[in-house]
């Protein structure tokens, strides 16, 4: 669903992941149509989205399309909505969870650890410090998973049921006007072998038979 016909070189694809092409409302509304065509029942499609929405708010990263796949697929939810899902961690938005989810992380924990700002997002703070911060963006990330995937499901399945209530309805006007456009017409006033009351369609027939 989501793959295009032509593929696309590496480097176009990283741009379009960090600034869209289209525009970022021109691309939330084709996304929005993607997520609602998606094949299953709205609650399928609004549980596994959340899942890779929740997910993405662990520090697992490298993992997050298997977990919210793997996720979706316990819980019976869509797998393909899961993996839409995690595009709720992108390049503008992992900063923010990760300092989010740390400092919750050491308040739970009751640790009196520095606090952790965007500037210290870098490969080699992380490597000096891998359990000190692991530990408390795992606790972090787990405290609010429930919350971001409520926040997600609820609103996202009304949407998914209005979208797809639309889209049923609006087939059923085109067949309907497709099968008007197809039937037989006549001349007001006329009348047609279907128009006769089937008692004198009988009447006629046994008089032919009796002639």
């Amino acid at each position: 669903m989501f793959r295009r016909r032509e593929r696309r070189p590496i480097a176009h694809r990283m741009r379009e992941a960090v600034w869209p092409a289209l525009g970022w409302r021109r691309w939330l509304d084709y996304f929005r149509h993607r997520i609602g065509r998606m094949p299953g029942t709205p609650y399928a499609i609004a549980a596994g989205f959340a899942f890779g929405a929740a997910v993405s708010f662990t520090p697992f990263m490298g993992f997050h399309l298997l977990l919210s796949a793997g996720m979706a697929y316990i819980a019976r939810a869509s797998v393909l909505a899961a993996l839409a899902g995690t595009i709720v961690g992108n390049p503008w938005t992992f900063p923010i969870i990760w300092v989010g989810i740390f400092n919750l992380g050491n308040l739970i924990l009751g640790l009196k650890g520095d606090a952790l700002h965007a500037h210290h997002l870098t490969f080699g703070y992380l490597l000096e410090r891998p359990w000190q911060v692991l530990l408390p963006m795992t606790v972090g990330g787990l405290a609010v998973f429930g919350f971001v995937w409520a926040a997600v499901y609820f609103p996202l399945r009304r949407g998914v049921a209005a979208y797809q209530r639309r889209r049923f309805l609006r087939r059923q006007r085109k067949a309907a006007a497709a099968e008007a456009a197809t039937a037989p017409h006549h001349r007001p006033g006329t009348r047609t072998a279907e128009d006769e009351p089937r008692s004198a369609r009988r009447a006629a027939g046994g008089g032919s038979e009796q002639a």
